[in-house]
């Protein structure tokens, strides 16, 4: 089933890839000098922290009264 949507949006795709015979880095350069040119802001991860915060792992079990941990047994 096609969707004229879908289509359009395919062709347009393909024409903008022809214009720049479908090299990627410069289809990429295009796009990147649009979006500058909309004064539209768009989302950007370039800022954010580098280190990121360590998952809290629950400490391990030492004691006695603990129950065992589960075991699983390899049948040969």
């Amino acid at each position: 089933m096609n969707d004229p949507i879908v289509d359009e949006v395919r062709s347009i795709r393909e024409a903008h890839a022809a214009r720049f015979n479908y090299d990627l880095w410069a289809i990429y350069r295009d796009l990147k000098e649009q979006q500058e040119r909309s004064g539209l802001k768009f989302v950007s991860f370039a800022d954010e922290p580098t280190s990121l915060a360590q998952p809290t792992v629950p400490p391990i079990p030492t004691s006695s009264d603990s129950p065992p941990l589960p075991t699983t047994e390899l049948k040969q």
